[in-house]
């Protein structure tokens, strides 16, 4: 419920924190008419992997970072320092140090945040060397006038901000598993590049079908969005992005729009899973812009998901449904503290982190389709 009040009411009632000015112009003679939300209660989502590492520490990243909104930190400070803890645990080889290489044994990392209330940005691509590409993301918004830089340039700038560049983020596990993709393709790969992909990609299969692989840590990817009580809103997306790539692929965690969109005013969403369905589609604007429409975070993103089936046609990313072989999640966050988590696919293991007041919890997400996903 909103109140209106006069601006002599709104000072007399002293009540400045989280006032909106709007409304139609003021008849003659009368102060300006403002809109006083309703108290927002502050909440943390993130992927299901923020509720589950927490490198020998205490917390959990949507413990972290619920912590440190509540505390009266900045949202993207807490946010990212919810995820530093998985882009630090060695134990997730989706994120950071230990995230699963490339084609060529390198561990290339993405990331991006989103400040809402100060509409700032900024994002790193395949950038080497940077244990938490969060926090250089962080610094793109922070000291340029850019929002994405990449490679080289991205370790660059990281070094001059005075991050330590490690020559190897491999770890003992995430090297191992390399050693094992890379034994079971052809290893005449580049003589086919047609051939090279399809052997790559059964490797990838029997890895995950044998245990090897985590099915839900093929692309990696943590997501995580806050809320304050005054109605903050900031997001952040990292990822070590999909194994075994080739080099220089860049997915849609670092992109905005795709791996991370937030407007302050209205809500945020973001993605782990096939980036490239994601990029395709700009799922997260589009669940963002669905929000501002009036729709249930649920609502919204599912909405975004009917598109990504609806466009993907290759016969290759299809089950014997003509449904999305690939697996594909939102989490979505809107200005009321509504959110939800939604996959492409059903099945064991989707589901999201969520942290209030009542403590973490993960939860069920919805599904477009009963049917597990089969890549």
């Amino acid at each position: 419920m909103v109140q209106r009040l006069s601006r002599r009411e709104f000072v007399k009632a002293g009540a400045a924190a989280g006032v909106v000015a709007a409304g139609a112009p003021p008849a003659f003679g009368q102060g300006p008419t403002l809109l006083v939300p309703g108290a927002v209660k502050a909440i943390v989502i993130a992927s299901a992997n923020g509720n589950k590492y927490k490198n020998g520490g205490p917390r959990t990243a949507v413990e972290e970072a619920f912590a440190r909104i509540t505390r009266g930190d900045d949202v993207l400070d807490a946010v990212i320092a919810g995820v530093n803890i998985v882009e630090l645990d060695p134990e997730d080889d989706s994120v950071g140090y230990g995230g699963l290489p490339n084609a060529e044994g390198v561990v290339q990392l993405d990331s991006c945040c989103m400040h809402g209330p100060k509409k700032r940005a900024g994002g790193v691509a395949a950038l080497e060397g940077v244990r938490t590409p969060s926090l250089v993301a962080k610094a793109v918004a922070e000291q340029t006038d850019h929002h994405l830089l990449v490679g080289r340039g991205a370790q660059d700038f990281a070094r001059a901000m005075g991050f330590r560049i490690e020559d190897d983020l491999n770890t003992e596990n995430s090297r191992r598993k390399w050693l094992e993709w890379k034994r079971r393709i052809d290893p005449k790969h580049y003589l086919d590049p047609a051939t090279r992909s399809e052997a790559a990609e059964r490797a990838r299969r029997e890895m995950v079908a044998e245990g090897l692989l985590d099915p839900d840590r093929v692309y990696g990817t943590i997501n995580c969005d806050g809320i304050n009580a005054r109605g903050d809103m900031c997001g952040v997306t990292t990822t070590s992005g999909l194994s075994w790539k080739i080099p220089g692929r860049v997915g849609d965690s670092p992109i905005l729009g795709a791996g991370l969109y937030v407007d302050g005013d209205v809500g945020a969403a973001g993605s782990t899973g096939r980036g490239e369905a994601n990029l395709f589609n700009l799922s997260s604007f589009l669940i963002v812009e669905n929000l501002r429409r009036g729709m249930h975070p649920k609502d919204a993103g599912m909405d975004a998901l009917k598109r990504v089936a609806a466009n993907t046609v290759e016969k290759r990313l299809l089950n014997d449904k003509a449904h999305p072989m690939f697996d594909l999640k939102f989490y979505v966050l809107d200005r009321q503290g509504r959110h939800a988590g939604v996959s492409l696919h059903g099945g064991k293991a989707k589901s999201y982190a969520v942290c209030t007041e009542d403590g973490p919890r993960t939860l069920p997400c919805d599904a477009l389709f009963d049917e597990p996903d089969t890549e």
